[in-house]
């Protein structure tokens, strides 16, 4: 906590291999929890489902793209497993 009672947040920096590339994706430790309860529920990887995301992707970062897309997922916005549309700013890719 900071000197107003605020917890602080921090985003926890962690490399991931993309397409055989190694990237730095840094991620507020909810949203890697909640990347990898997703990742268990479609029987793959994060790793796998981060590569998924990232060839989905057009104009945000792939950060932000996460984000979205997790929050979109437990919004109930997508649940099957494995399916993913086109648009990961709706959490659908």
């Amino acid at each position: 906590m900071d000197q107003f009672g605020r917890i602080k947040k921090t985003a926890i920096k962690r490399s991931i291999l993309i397409n055989g590339r190694k990237t730095s994706v840094s991620l507020e430790n909810e949203f890697w929890q909640g990347l990898r309860e997703i990742a268990e529920h479609d029987r793959t990887t994060v790793a796998m489902l981060v590569e998924r995301i990232d060839r989905a992707r057009n104009t945000c970062n792939l950060s932000s793209a996460i984000r979205v897309f997790v929050f979109n997922r437990f919004r109930g916005k997508e649940l099957p497993a494995r399916g993913l549309a086109a648009d990961p700013v709706e959490g659908r890719l």
